[in-house]
């Protein structure tokens, strides 16, 4: 019998909890259960089979200034999970994207000869190459789930397999193929974030009255990620009522619903994230957009100017071309986001295109043409343990 092996998986995310999850269980599979897997992580890796060491449910913020409000908290985390691993020496620690903690942790195990694989890359196209020579260093396996980025990490001497993406088999085990698109539901996506949610909401909530105007057969819903996103949802949109009264129409709010949302609306405004990748993958046209903290845009000038000359959003970047139109910050403007919408609404002049576009993205740009993305992950984790191990 094989030796048993100890892995450790960690999310810092919602959608990092999902991929660790299906990595979890195909993990077990793969091993006949010979493996005990821990880390940080929340309900879906929980629910996985993974001894949770940390909850990561709240830990999903973005921007500088959010990321200072709970400093204290990352701090305790992170030095307990250093000296957790120290004690235990897991076979390896599979990182799952969240590059802020991740790659500081990633770090401190590779300092104690704890092998680092890391699954989801950083947006290192993006945000710059500077962090290429650290993952090389400290990382022993890059998993990536977008064929474009092995070529980024080129010539960095890191182990780069592409293994696909593992939404693709998520989102595609959930359509319900009973479910038709109704043309009159429009879908908000307003993100999985507390304070991405007190940023973006309100410029959709504008786009709405807009687009209410415009299309006054349309019904508009807002999927919520969790129960306390769904209540904080309600407190926003009754402070924007109380302002705007009538000229906001009635507005669902639901959460646990995405799955079915996704299929029956006919279009929807999103803020920008994982949320775009499933969106395209289930079929559903979109406009996105996103609104950082003041201080956090200023504080990344140089970075969102980069940004402005390419896209933020996942499907555009994979694609190469403008699939979602997206805006960010000043170019927010709800007569704006409101013609967009229109542009994709059923009849609207660039619905078709986007229909072909994003079919051919999930079909043929983010898979690896073998077995799903989280099996052919685990098995890559087995080979990199193996390997190491001998």
């Amino acid at each position: 019998m094989a030796e048993r092996r100890k892995i450790w998986i960690f999310a810092g995310e919602e959608s990092g909890d999902k991929y660790g999850a299906r990595l979890a269980q195909e993990l077990t599979r793969q091993l006949d259960g010979e493996v005990d897997i821990s880390g940080m992580g929340a309900k879906s890796m929980r629910e996985a089979g993974v001894k949770i060491l940390v909850d990561s449910t709240e830990l999903g913020v973005v921007g500088a200034v959010e990321i200072f409000k709970h400093i204290f908290t990352f701090v305790k985390i992170f030095y307990d999970l250093v000296r957790q691993a120290e004690e235990e020496r897991p076979d390896a620690v599979v990182l799952i994207d969240y590059p802020g903690f991740n790659l500081r942790f990633a770090k401190e195990m590779y300092k104690r000869g704890i092998p680092v694989i890391w699954y989801v890359s950083p947006q290192v196209w993006v945000w710059g190459k500077r962090r290429i020579p650290k993952l090389a260093k400290y990382c022993s396996k890059m998993l990536v789930i977008f064929p474009f980025e092995t070529e980024t990490y080129a010539g960095s001497g890191l182990d780069v397999e592409f293994v696909g993406h593992p939404l693709v088999d998520i989102v595609k085990e959930r359509i319900d193929p009973s479910l038709q698109r109704d043309p009159t539901k429009f879908l908000l996506l307003p993100g999985s974030r507390s304070n991405e949610i007190n940023h973006v909401l309100e410029p959709m909530l504008k786009a709405v009255m807009e687009l209410h105007r415009q299309r006054p057969e349309l019904t508009f819903h807002i999927s919520a990620a969790r129960p306390k996103l769904e209540r904080r949802i309600h407190e926003l949109v009754d402070a924007f009522r109380a302002k705007h009264g009538d000229a906001l129409p009635p507005l669902e709010i639901l959460h646990g619903q995405n799955s079915r949302l996704l299929r029956e609306c006919c279009a929807g405004l999103a803020a920008s994230g994982t949320v775009t990748v499933e969106c395209a993958i289930a079929g559903l046209p979109l406009v996105t957009m996103y609104v950082f903290n003041l201080l956090t845009f200023i504080a990344a000038v140089v970075v969102i100017r980069k940004l402005f000359r390419n896209s933020f959003t996942m499907p555009n970047i994979i694609a190469n071309k403008t699939i979602y139109e997206e805006f960010m910050q000043h170019q927010i403007a709800p007569k704006r986001l409101a013609a967009a919408c229109v542009r994709i609404l059923p009849g609207g002049e660039r619905r078709e295109e986007v229909l072909r576009d994003i079919q051919t993205l999930a079909d043929t740009q983010l898979t690896c043409g073998k077995e799903n993305a989280s099996a052919a992950a685990a098995a890559a984790v087995i080979r990199c343990v193996d390997k190491l191990r001998q």
